[in-house]
């Protein structure tokens, strides 16, 4: 009797792990770095997101709240000081930072501002990995690092977040916050990554044409950022529409939360149909400014062919606002206002739905003459740089961080 029991016991461990591996595996391109890694990732990452649409299907709350309440259990942490950084929380144009400020070192601080990413709807500078990144930066640097937590969607959308990032920065360039915080306005930069590059981007625009400024930004550093929502079908967009960890729908999903529309045009928008040729309000010049058939190289363009629609939905444009708006979609300004921009840093992942917008940002840039430094990792995956630390420590998140590090230092 037992024994038989014991039997079953066994059976259903068995069963159960069985049923885990599945759940956790998916396949993934050979040269990924520590699969397995990203498969649990992944899986803890997808039980949110499935856990979330449920709740959200049930009208329990929106889905993007739990995410967020998950986050701030998880991952929220207090401002906390130590021997080599002080760490307050305030405001800076009227927007919630975290600052960090080294002890010691030079008089005048090297200074950067930083957004972090989570599709204009999730994350905080206050998370675990931001807030460690930050304190190397602020050590490895000598710099005074100000991570903003700009509203969020869904009570914020496009431009919300934005000017909110545009307020950040206009104040941290200003002369009372450069010298309250012994600044040095001849070095300061301003980066973010997925999303928070996109601010970083559009607002490095706005800011290089602003002739009224006395001080600006020296660098802009953008990790893995997401850049136009014209074209869901760039070679990187089809290579890894089942990547983890950023699948190729949640992209699309992220867009129209941030530009404020309806999230049932998500099929559309996946099959190219809100940018086909006979859309108005996209010209040819807009058009030439996505088209990764000349901006991208031939090792990048592979075999895949461009998704160009001839008809769509009559009107579909005008259920997307803001589609072509530059400030949201920085990779389609002009070649005067990219040529205004300071030296630029950008980093792009191969298993990364993103790659290609960051690589055609990189090429208009520098068409515009803006020195860049294109780094790129064969082995990374989206968010990799997240994970440079414990529990879940990534080789390449490791080696992104320091790469990126080392570039400020060198540049700022």
């Amino acid at each position: 009797m037992l024994q038989s029991a014991g039997s079953r016991l066994r059976l259903a461990g068995v069963v159960l792990l069985s049923a885990a591996v599945y759940y956790v595996y998916v396949p993934l391109p050979s040269g990924v770095s520590e699969p397995w890694k990203l498969m649990l990732l992944d899986a803890l990452f997808r039980s949110f997101m499935q856990a979330s649409d449920v709740a959200h299907a049930l009208g329990v709350c929106h889905r993007v709240h739990l995410l967020n309440q998950v986050v701030s259990w998880v991952e929220v942490i207090e401002a906390r000081s130590s021997p080599t950084v002080h760490v307050i929380d305030t405001t800076l144009g009227g927007v919630p930072a975290r600052v960090f400020q080294p002890n010691g070192g030079k008089k005048l601080k090297r200074g950067v501002i930083y957004f972090h990413g989570g599709g204009w709807a999730l994350c905080s500078g206050r998370m675990r990995s931001y807030d460690l990144l930050s304190r190397k930066m602020a050590e490895d640097l000598d710099a005074v690092i100000m991570s903003v937590d700009y509203r969020l969607a869904p009570e914020a959308v496009f431009p919300d977040q934005y000017h909110d990032a545009l307020a950040a920065s206009r104040a941290f360039l200003s002369a009372a916050v450069l010298q309250h915080f012994s600044i040095d306005p001849e070095r300061v930069g301003i980066s973010g990554d997925s999303a928070g590059g996109n601010l970083a981007a559009a607002v490095v625009q706005e800011l290089g044409s602003d002739d009224t400024l006395k001080v600006k930004f020296k660098a802009q550093a953008l990790i893995y950022p997401v850049l136009q929502a014209l074209d869901f079908h760039t070679p990187s967009y089809q290579q890894n529409q089942a990547v983890p960890i950023l699948y190729r729908p949640y992209m699309a999903r992220f867009w129209l939360q941030y530009l404020g529309a309806d999230s049932s045009l998500e099929p559309l928008l996946l099959a190219n149909n809100h940018s086909a040729l006979d859309q108005p309000g996209i010209s040819p010049t807009t058009r030439s400014r996505v088209n990764w058939t000349a901006l991208l190289p031939a090792e990048r363009r592979k075999h895949f062919r461009p998704v160009v629609r001839e008809t769509g939905l009559p009107g579909l444009v005008g259920k997307v606002p803001w589609l072509t708006d530059v400030r949201a979609a920085p990779l389609l300004a002009e070649q005067r206002v990219l040529a205004r921009t300071p030296k630029a840093y950008v980093m792009t992942c191969e298993f990364d739905v993103l790659r290609d917008d960051g690589m055609m940002y990189a090429r208009r840039l520098q068409d515009a003459g803006v020195a860049v430094t294109s780094d790129h990792y064969e082995d990374g995956f989206h968010a990799c740089m997240a994970f440079a630390y414990l529990p879940m420590m990534s080789s390449v998140g490791q080696r992104s961080m320091n790469s990126y590090i080392r570039w400020l230092d060198q540049n700022l």
